[in-house]
């Protein structure tokens, strides 16, 4: 049985789509990129369909990082059913996600950063309207709260695998 996690900013097109390459990257380094789905998507519509921003495609490449291959998507509701852990990046969307999600799901919807091991912050800060250090800061918390998703990732494979 496959675990599929989502990663939900506000867009879609830096904070989620850098989870998503983070996330992926770990997932096919542990040889688990065939037991876990994921995906990305914002909860509001401004960047629907557009490729992510060019800056985090160039902060994540720096870090052997492929993200430039989607295009921003809004979450829908079959998200809601289809995945098991949503995680969203800070508080401003969490609380979007709880508006729109069935209370049968809503223990689906954590922040992103209550993985995260090594930082202490409760969100990934949102680098769209600064500079490039901006998003190598993300990526330093996103690639310490992947390591805590994949440990999650990796406990599920091996419970599965024993069943």
């Amino acid at each position: 049985m496959m675990t599929k996690v989502l990663f939900v900013c506000m867009g879609n097109i830096c904070r989620s789509p850098s989870a998503e390459g983070v996330f992926r990257h770990l997932l096919n380094e542990a040889g688990l990129a065939d037991v876990v789905g994921i995906d990305s998507a914002g909860t509001h519509n401004f960047h629907v369909g557009e490729a992510p921003d060019a800056r985090a495609i160039a902060a994540a490449r720096k870090r052997g990082y492929e993200i430039g291959h989607g295009h921003a998507r809004q979450i829908t509701a079959e998200d809601f059913r289809e995945y098991d852990l949503i995680l969203a990046m800070d508080w401003e969307n969490l609380s979007a996600l709880q508006q729109q999600c069935p209370k049968l799901h809503q223990h689906k919807l954590m922040l992103m950063m209550r993985f995260a091991n090594e930082f202490e912050e409760a969100t990934v800060p949102d680098p769209y309207y600064g500079g490039p250090e901006g998003f190598s800061k993300v990526l330093d918390y996103l690639e310490d709260a992947c390591q805590g998703v994949l440990e999650l990732v990796r406990k599920r494979a091996t419970q599965y695998q024993a069943a």
